[in-house]
């Protein structure tokens, strides 16, 4: 439950550093508002459609913007690159006549699995120029979950480092029939014997410069982003080139972009966060996109603030959390006088994080809500609007929200104010999923009578604030990381000594949620203190230490349906003390 005490205050926004919000009138703006006009916005392309890499890149080239820096990008060690938008645009114009030259199609697939490396960056707009699908992977991600979104996705082309393919990828080549083109960032790979490895530098580097794209249609796939799901497989997000229109509008409105701003967003590009809002969005809206290759670690990111004269910020409630634990007394030799507006994403902001940041930071964390399904922001906390701190805020403009309840025969609009249901979206919109990859049927069940169902809990209070409630699925958010359930419990069921699995998440102060797994063991085998430290560290070695349990523990019997399926909410009910009859107050349910 919030706390009420935060969560009927009111934080006031004050207009910092003399900057106007782009949305100065909410209601003004939502009644106005057209994609169309968004469209107008952007220049198209010469020949015909609409690429997503043309209106990052090549468009504000076209308009004498080429020499703005696109992209100052800080090492882990300390060093720096940058480029200019022309030179970002030459850069992905030699990755998409890569791609030409060996043959690679319109619509075949590109995987990248890299940290945050200039090189990724320049991948995904070169593959988007080509016009293929691009899919970024977590390269925190084991092998077995690289594996199986590479042999879903029939990924014709990988671009990682030597280090990564052959920790995670090498011993799995044989599952990965379609892929035909492997190229290595960085160091000399000479011990790796495969006639598709080329090293990126002598592949790319020596490619012309120059590229023309090819019409794009609006509604042709341009990202496929790997979403887990509670039972199955991961679910394959598609989404398509007109995505770029909310990302034009969610980084003017919702992230308040101006045209010298310097942003910063900390989200892993193998998220979907971290390429509608770590490369997309900032671009498309013609600002200097601050890459930093390093993780978290309070310091080092209130350096890079200080020194990088970051305005707009864009990170996680994980991060904040930890910076809260810091204290205001870390922030108190940084000046900070450039940032003007912070944004969270990734999982809800606790109430106690808007209140912080207003005292730590003199302006609070603004709030908002999507999901790797609606492609881009859907519900915001904006620079011009009060803030009530544990709200995800308003809608965007050009979206219709709701909160509906689902009967057997459709959908009911709950239109009474502070009644919980499930929020929902009117369909479509522009950045929104065209389908799940191999799944149709899957995709068709999320939408009923033209609404969107986000399987999240939600209610609208009488001003028209949204405020989530609950998922609707068990899908754990461990530090803005989604994880599957039954990845987790597949992983742990390869060990010998395990016969059933399942997988919950624990809710932690810091990251949200930490996965807990209950094992049972085969005859023959005994808990003990060694085996589950042999299990932890099996989970870790195939899943990534992202995904892998926190914690295991053994049971003799796992509770099941009649149908045999684990019931997770009552594992989770009887971890957490709660009345097995009642579970309505788990904070995530079974759809």
């Amino acid at each position: 439950m919030l706390n009420p005490a935060l969560t009927s205050r009111i934080v006031k926004v004050p207009c910092a550093g003399g900057v106007e919000p782009n949305m100065a009138d909410y209601d003004q703006t939502v009644a106005n508002f057209t994609w169309d006009g968004v469209r107008r916005t952007l220049n198209g392309l010469p020949a015909g459609g609409l690429n997503i890499a043309h209106e990052a890149v090549d468009r504000h080239v076209h308009v004498g913007r080429g020499q703005r820096i696109a992209i100052r990008w800080i090492g882990k060690d300390g060093a720096r690159r940058q480029f200019s938008y022309l030179e970002l645009m030459q850069a992905s114009n030699r990755f998409a006549n890569a791609l030409r030259q060996r043959g690679v199609q319109p619509g075949e697939r590109v995987f990248a699995l890299m940290g945050r490396v200039p090189e990724l960056y320049v991948a995904v707009l070169g593959a988007l120029k080509a016009r293929c699908v691009i899919s970024p992977l977590f390269s925190a991600f084991g092998p077995e979950p690289i594996a199986t979104r590479a042999e879903m996705g029939n990924a014709r082309v990988l671009v990682t480092t030597p280090e990564l393919y052959r920790r995670k990828v090498q011993g799995l080549r044989d599952r990965l029939a379609e892929l035909r083109h492997v190229l290595l960032v960085g160091e000399a790979a000479n011990d790796i014997s495969d006639s598709s490895v080329e090293p990126w530098s002598d592949v790319v580097d020596s490619c012309s410069p120059d590229y023309t794209i090819e019409p794009t249609d609006p509604e042709e796939v341009a990202l496929l982003h790997f979403t887990s799901g509670t039972t199955g497989r991961p679910k394959g997000a598609l989404l398509v080139h007109a995505a770029v229109l909310a990302h034009a509008a969610t980084g003017w409105y919702a992230l308040d972009l101006h045209p010298d701003d310097v942003f910063w967003c900390t989200a892993d590009p193998g998220w979907v966060t971290g390429t509608s809002y770590g490369i997309f969005a900032p671009l498309v809206n013609g600002v200097t996109n601050v890459i930093a290759e390093t993780e978290f670690d309070a310091a080092t990111w209130y350096n890079i603030l200080e020194q990088e004269r970051v305005s707009v910020w864009y990170t996680a409630p994980t991060a904040i959390r930890m910076m809260m634990k810091l204290g205001t007394e870390a922030l108190r030799h940084h000046d900070l006088t450039a940032l003007r507006f912070m944004a969270s994403v990734g999982e809800p902001l606790n109430p106690e994080a808007v209140v912080w940041s207003q005292e730590a930071f003199g302006r609070p964390f603004h709030d908002n809500w999507w999901q790797t399904e609606t492609g881009g922001i859907m519900v915001a906390n904006y620079a011009s609007m009060d803030i009530k701190p544990g709200s995800m805020g308003k809608p965007l403009p050009g979206i219709t929200a709701a909160i509906v309840r689902r009967t057997g025969s459709g959908i009911v609009v709950i239109d009474t104010p502070d009644t919980d249901g499930e929020l929902a979206l009117r369909a479509p919109w522009p950045s929104m999923m065209r389908g799940y990859l191999h799944e149709d049927e899957r995709y068709r069940k999320c939408f009923v009578d033209s609404w969107y169902l986000s399987g999240d809990l939600a209610r609208r209070d009488t001003q028209g604030y949204y405020w989530f409630v609950g998922r609707a699925d068990d899908v754990i958010k461990s530090a803005g990381h989604l994880i599957g359930p039954f990845e987790v419990e597949s992983a742990l069921i390869e060990h010998p000594a395990v016969a059933e699995a399942g997988v919950i998440g624990i809710p932690d102060p810091t990251v949200g949620e930490v996965v807990k797994a209950f094992v049972a063991l085969k005859p023959g085998f005994e808990a003990s203190e060694a085996l589950q430290l042999e299990l932890l560290g099996h989970a870790r070695k195939r899943l990534g230490a992202a995904v892998a349990p926190k914690e295991i523990a053994f049971r003799t019997n796992l509770p099941k349906t009649r149908s045999g399926k684990i019931m997770r909410r009552l594992l989770k009910a009887r971890e957490l003390g709660l009345p097995e009859g009642d579970l309505s107050s788990l904070e995530s349910d079974e759809k």
